[in-house]
């Protein structure tokens, strides 16, 4: 059963508001899925009789499986800003996979998803469109959504893969290593050349290692 984290708000503007107005959840997974998923997390808003709220993010070099009514979908990494109008009443359930960590499950490189949301049938299958219908029916109980979400996931582990947990760490050491500002010093650190860094990026993560050294770096701003 995966444990209830605090949420610590990161490449999120105006994190407070969405405090204030969604309750927001974060679950973290335990073994074997804590090798690969980096929380699971839930948000749910009530905004009838008010006016509509915009939610913008700078997403991370993450993929996400995410359950929402009619928007369900698998999304790989977005290299752009995210924006999402909140209205009405909602909930939205989801999983974020630890950067390099989907790559097990899809078995394809994980640039082929970047920028692409992809409907759940198309991602699993029929267990894929069922999947919104499953989570959906436990309401507003985010831990049976996340339990749901979990068992989903445990059902299509992998086998593992060393190499999805080399990206993640590479990854965590840009995230962590403020000095590490290039790719070539992302390149030095890992002890790969920097074309075989950017071919491994290409195929693990769905980004260049550039791209997440500005990324993270652009975080790290907003966040000071």
């Amino acid at each position: 059963m995966a444990i209830p984290m605090e949420w610590q708000p990161r490449g999120v503007v105006g994190a407070e508001a969405v405090r204030r107005h969604s309750p927001v959840g974060r679950f973290r997974p335990e073994p074997p899925l804590d090798a690969l998923v980096e929380h699971f997390w839930t948000i749910a808003w009530d905004l009838r009789d008010q006016p509509p709220r915009v939610g913008e993010t700078l997403p991370h070099p993450s993929v996400y499986l995410v359950v929402e009514a009619g928007r369900s979908g698998l999304s790989g990494v977005n290299t752009g800003r995210f924006l999402r109008v909140l209205e009405g009443r909602g909930q939205v359930a989801g999983v974020k996979f630890l950067p390099g960590c989907f790559r097990p499950f899809w078995k394809a490189p994980v640039r082929t998803l970047t920028d692409q949301i992809l409907p759940l049938d198309t991602a699993f299958g029929p267990e894929g469109a069922a999947l919104e219908a499953d989570v959906l029916r436990r309401g507003d109980d985010a831990p049976a959504a996340v339990a749901t979400l979990e068992s989903f996931l445990l059902a299509r582990l992998p086998a593992p893969d060393p190499k999805a947990h080399l990206a993640r760490d590479i990854v965590a050491r840009i995230l962590e290593n403020r000095d590490l500002t290039q790719a070539e010093a992302v390149a030095r650190d890992a002890g790969l050349s920097l074309r075989s860094l950017q071919r491994f990026f290409s195929d693990y993560v769905g980004v260049s290692p550039k791209w997440v050294i500005l990324r993270y770096r652009l975080h790290d701003a907003m966040a000071h």
